[in-house]
């Protein structure tokens, strides 16, 4: 793999470790679930990190990367089952953006 990954060649290459290390896809709604999870052990180390919480021992030695990978990892699980292409969708997203947010962010008094 390439250090310089696409979205759509991700998404390929996550089927192809699905279709044959991990069996099989979980079904979709325990995929849901997995996401869930990760982007609360995501969220947990970010507070930590940056907010005020302490770190308990069981935080030591996570890696926020990692945890942001796992998201990844689970939303490209979920856009694969769902027949999603994320490569499209991210594209018109920023397309959706920058026609209902073309001059929202900058006459926001709350941002300066």
């Amino acid at each position: 793999m390439s250090a310089d990954i696409t979205i759509k060649q991700a998404q390929a290459d996550v089927d192809q470790w699905i279709k044959t290390v991990g069996v099989r896809y979980f079904n979709e709604l325990t995929n849901l679930g997995i996401l869930m999870e990760e982007v609360g052990e995501l969220s947990r180390l970010m507070v930590r990190k940056y907010g005020e919480q302490s770190f308990k021992e069981t935080d030591k030695g996570k890696e926020i990367s990692d945890e942001m990978a796992d998201v990844l990892w689970v939303l490209i699980c979920l856009a694969n089952q769902t027949g999603v292409d994320l490569t499209e969708a991210l594209q018109k997203n920023f397309e959706k953006k920058n026609i209902r947010d073309a001059n929202r962010h900058q006459e926001n008094e709350k941002l300066k």
